[in-house]
């Protein structure tokens, strides 16, 4: 016969680690090499374990019982089965509870069963039992604990930017300030540069003829005056003596 007497730590509250082990499929997972099976009327459901003991692996079948009690988060479980070659039976019989820990937001689950065996393995599994269950324990202990986690929720919307309230923080545009039916206020005319005052005598001399002639070019012509013949006037002056 083997004896299990095991108390594991939990770093999640005890509604969500009853949650967790009393759900079949969930314990299961938590297990290596178990595999679940399909359920019957009565509530009971087939399952299957591998276990390994030194260089043999045996694979059990089994079904299995479970009786919960909600209000007190405690359970036993039952299962009848034998080796996939019919060398050995056994029968298992286990109870277990869960409570809060020695902190808030912490559980403690308690695991008191024992396992009978009968047929050729019998001695040879008995045997090495104690190394198998404390390997065994200890996997679970770490599954069980990541299976308890509290599922991530969704993720916290980022909180909205504050609206300016300083008026030296706002940069409205010309046409957003004008007055209704006003058109905005025109952008100030381009200041340009004086053009260079050209140096020397030559230049000021081209710079001052090219003014000049555009002057006389914005003008309309004006006909040239005939000049004044001084040859009749001494004519006239010489004719008469």
């Amino acid at each position: 016969m083997i004896s299990i007497t095991e108390e594991i730590a939990v770093p999640s509250p005890p509604e969500r680690v009853w949650e967790v082990i009393s759900d079949p499929s969930a314990v299961v997972s938590c297990i290596g090499g178990a595999e679940l099976g399909p359920s019957h009327d009565d509530g009971s459901f087939d399952a299957t374990l591998a276990i390994r003991f030194g260089g043999l692996r045996v694979k059990f079948a089994a079904r299995v019982s479970l009786d919960l009690d909600e209000s007190a988060h405690e359970g036993r479980l039952t299962a009848r089965g034998a080796d996939g070659q019919g060398a050995t039976r056994f029968s298992a019989g286990a109870t277990f509870r869960v409570v809060g820990g020695a902190t808030p937001g912490t559980s403690r689950v308690f695991c008191d069963g024992e396992i009978k065996l009968n047929g050729k393995l019998a001695k040879l599994i008995e045997s090495g039992a104690g190394m198998v269950v404390s390997r065994m324990t200890k996997e679970f202990t770490d599954a069980l604990a990541q299976k308890c986690l509290a599922p991530a929720g969704p993720p916290a919307a980022a909180p909205a930017e504050p609206l300016a309230t300083d008026p030296s923080a706002q940069t409205p545009s010309t046409a957003a300030t004008a007055p209704a039916g006003l058109p905005p206020a025109a952008a100030p005319p381009e200041t340009r540069p004086a053009p260079a005052r050209p140096a020397g005598p030559l230049a000021r001399l081209r710079a001052w003829w090219a003014g000049r002639r555009a002057r006389r070019l914005g003008q309309a012509p004006q006909p040239a005056a005939r000049p004044k013949s001084t040859s009749g006037e001494r004519l006239d002056q010489g004719g008469r003596r």
